[in-house]
């Protein structure tokens, strides 16, 4: 999911680094959760800007959108910085945009809050683009595959404690006062008002992230040769030549966006009286079960992968993903809501069976797939909008079958890669 700035080789070679495992850990924990935060906000800035649905979703293209402006970017720095200054300057960077929602909520403005979250996931990616490389490095090789999916299992934890707490923080404090019966004014006081709760949330985990980039910075010392050469990131586009990789990376483009949408439409969803009718805080509390399920289900199909050939495991679950979709949309009450859901746990395995699958046969070019597969994940930036845009024009049932599209094309693909290859030609 980034890009390795350096071979293992020549990098650490298998350092057995405890402490530093348990740092990269944290910071899945830490990106995991507070990109899982966006699907809490969402109703929130929703309700006091009286958005649209494909307006308020641009709040995932805010965020989203960094990965596809500051992935190659990022593995820049850290192929001259090195692993853990290239982490504590991401750290940083996500600091700033939490303390920029302080003069968002004072201007009462939504453009101002997708300005706090495209810096906040600028840090975020160059945070993804060390830990995913620095973790296979921190042990030996042939036990790196487990030390990922741990830390995998830490990022799913993140994403599923992140939006309880969120939701009773940020959501369960929302007035009840319609924001178009009031005066220019009265509106911008309302709107300052009802985001400080946002504010603080985000102030907290500044502090947080600045302990923590704090004690990156001391260890910056830890690692030693951990910077890349000077050969040009941009030559990994010819990658995209190779049809594998190619449709692998549109892939992830789809799921990442299809998971995006799902996650960020669970609360208006499960509020609809045909679905729950859930009020809002209550409905913000069911989207940890969305990525709770993801959590469960990567230790489900870690052991499957054991037994079942990855592309045809990956084409099962995008099946069962647009089965529940269908199920989903065509029911109601709480068969409707948990369809929707359930979707959480067939997702689990999605991510890394695609980029495994995309990534077979490129050898020592593996790391330049990483990195441009981490730019495929602006996904997220495009696939919700246009989901919300749906939902505006027809329903949010009806919307569910831009995810099912996603999913259908990623079916496809694992027929496509369902045998294994050894090495993938330059030329097609």
């Amino acid at each position: 999911m980034a890009m390795a700035p350096a071979s293992p080789a020549t990098a650490t070679d298998g350092v057995d680094a405890p402490d530093l495992r348990v740092f990269v850990f944290a910071l899945f924990f830490i990106f995991g959760g507070i990109t899982s935060l966006n699907d809490v906000i969402i109703p929130k800035l929703k309700d006091l800007f009286t958005l649209s649905y494909a307006q308020a979703l641009l709040v995932q293209s805010a965020f989203f959108g960094a990965y596809f402006i500051m992935s190659l970017p990022g593995a820049a720095i850290v192929r001259r910085v090195g692993y853990l200054r290239g982490a504590a300057i991401g750290l940083i960077m996500m600091m700033a945009g939490c303390l920029l929602f302080v003069p968002a909520s004072s201007s009462g403005q939504f453009g101002v809050f997708l300005l706090a979250l495209f810096v906040l996931a600028s840090g975020v990616t160059l945070v993804q683009v060390v830990a995913n490389p620095l973790i296979s490095l921190l042990g030996p090789a042939k036990t790196a595959p487990s030390r990922l999916t741990f830390a995998q299992a830490f990022n799913s934890l993140g994403t599923t404690i992140f939006p309880y707490f969120g939701s009773i923080i940020i959501l369960g404090t929302l007035a009840t006062i319609d924001p178009r019966t009031l005066s220019i004014a009265g509106l911008a006081a309302y709107r300052t008002a009802e985001t400080q709760t946002v504010v603080r949330t985000y102030l907290a985990l500044a502090a947080a992230l600045l302990v923590v980039a704090t004690v990156v910075w001391s260890r910056r010392h830890r690692l030693v040769n951990d910077r890349g050469d000077d050969a040009s990131i941009l030559t990994a586009f010819d990658l995209l030549r190779r049809p594998r990789f190619a449709l692998g990376a549109l892939c992830i483009f789809l799921y990442v966006g299809a998971e995006v949408a799902i996650g960020s439409l669970i609360v208006s969803y499960l509020m609809q009286p045909g679905v729950m009718g859930l009020s809002q805080q209550a409905a913000g509390t069911h989207v940890p079960f969305y990525w709770g399920g993801a959590l469960i289900g990567r230790f489900i199909g870690a052991f499957l992968l054991r037994l079942v050939s990855p592309g045809k495991l990956l084409g099962v679950v995008a099946a069962l993903a647009i089965a529940l979709i269908l199920a989903s949309a065509n029911s109601v009450g709480a068969v409707a809501g948990w369809s929707l859901l359930a979707i959480g746990l067939v997702n689990a395995i999605m991510f890394p069976t695609i980029f495994s699958l995309a990534c077979e046969g490129l050898g020592p070019r593996a790391a330049e797939g990483s990195g441009l597969i981490c730019v495929a994940i602006v996904g997220g930036a495009i696939i919700p909008p246009l989901t919300g845009h749906v939902a505006d024009l027809t329903s949010l049932g009806f919307a569910l079958l831009v995810p099912a599209l996603c999913y259908a094309v990623i079916l496809g693909y694992g027929v496509y890669a369902r045998r294994p290859v050894l090495h993938q030609p330059d030329r097609l």
